[in-house]
């Protein structure tokens, strides 16, 4: 198989991947229980006037009419009006992606630079306090609830404290580097959160992969031909222990992004998962069917993007 078929296939396996999650949520959304059009008007509304605004916006139509209009417009690129705002769907969620963009990857960063020297100080202090202290911060991480964690930090160090804002992406009325200031104040309590609650599988993760690997023959080999051992963990074994992470990060993603929208709803940050979460409450249905287009793409993307990677770090990884 050619890299250049490889790479098609994982474009086709993304876009059915795509189309599943829209149809899923188009079919979702519909089950919620309440009535859009009071989204659209008052609950004091004649009948008249809720048909009225059904027809609309077409929500008086069979389910798979519905659906095959959505689908029609989305292949033209039209997400639709929002329902509560009246504006393009478009703008609703470029007006927030950024800040989510800004909140999932600081979280990532943080748990790529903090979780895998962690794993490799335990791997390399195996059966030691070290490991036995590591041990148990990943499992502790990996049993935190996004909203417990959320709310635990905020009380502390946000209203007890008061180290932190307590909500929101910055303050008003200021400007310039001030700005840059106040954007990175808003976003460390939310980003910390996030990355608390992924911490813990990539650390035992790391761990248990550069045990393996400093288990290996080469390893023995390259000990016994007088290497130091930091050159031998850092540049041989570590990259072999990476390939495992790196997967992980792939896998976990889908699982940060649904963080997120458990976080920004905490901190009331003013991301995409605040607006699903808004949208919700008022059955905005093109609001959240846009939103969850938007997160299934960045999921999908990242998949195809830790595919490349993780052939970059194992040239024995064929396209076949």
């Amino acid at each position: 198989m050619s890299r250049l078929s490889f790479l098609l296939g994982r474009v086709g396996r993304g876009l059915l991947t795509i189309w599943f999650a829209v149809t899923v949520t188009f079919l979702l959304l519909r089950i919620l229980p309440g009535d859009p059009a009071l989204a659209l008007a008052s609950p004091n509304m004649t009948e008249d006037i809720r048909a009225t605004i059904l027809q609309q916006y077409g929500l008086d139509q069979p389910l798979i009419v519905q659906y095959g209009l959505y689908m029609w417009q989305l292949v033209q690129g039209n997400l639709g009006m929002s329902f509560t705002q009246s504006v393009p769907v478009v703008d609703v969620i470029m007006q927030r992606l950024p800040w989510t963009l800004l909140l999932t990857l600081t979280a990532l960063a943080l748990t790529i630079i903090i979780g895998i020297p962690l794993g490799v100080a335990a791997a390399s202090h195996k059966g030691r306090a070290t490991d036995r202290v590591v041990q148990i911060l990943g499992v502790t991480g990996q049993s935190l609830f996004v909203p417990s964690v959320g709310i635990l930090l905020l009380f502390v160090f946000g209203l007890f404290l008061g180290w932190f804002p307590i909500g929101g992406a910055f303050d008003n009325g200021v400007y310039g580097m001030d700005w840059y200031l106040s954007v990175a104040r808003h976003l460390v309590l939310p980003a910390v959160s996030l990355m608390l609650v992924q911490i813990g599988s990539y650390v035992l993760t790391m761990r248990s992969t550069l045990i393996d690997a400093l288990g290996e023959d080469y390893v023995t080999l390259a000990r016994a031909n007088g290497l130091p051992y930091r050159q031998i963990l850092w540049k041989h074994a570590l990259r072999n222990a990476l390939l495992p992470t790196t997967t992980l990060i792939g896998l976990q993603l889908g699982f940060l992004v649904g963080g997120a929208v458990l976080t920004e709803t905490v901190f009331a940050y003013p991301g995409v998962g605040r607006g699903i979460y808004d949208a919700v409450t008022q059955l905005d249905f093109p609001v959240l069917q846009g939103a969850f287009l938007m997160l299934a793409l960045t999921v999908v993307v990242a998949n195809m993007a830790t595919d490349i990677i993780y052939g970059y770090l194992d040239p024995r990884v064929k396209t076949s």
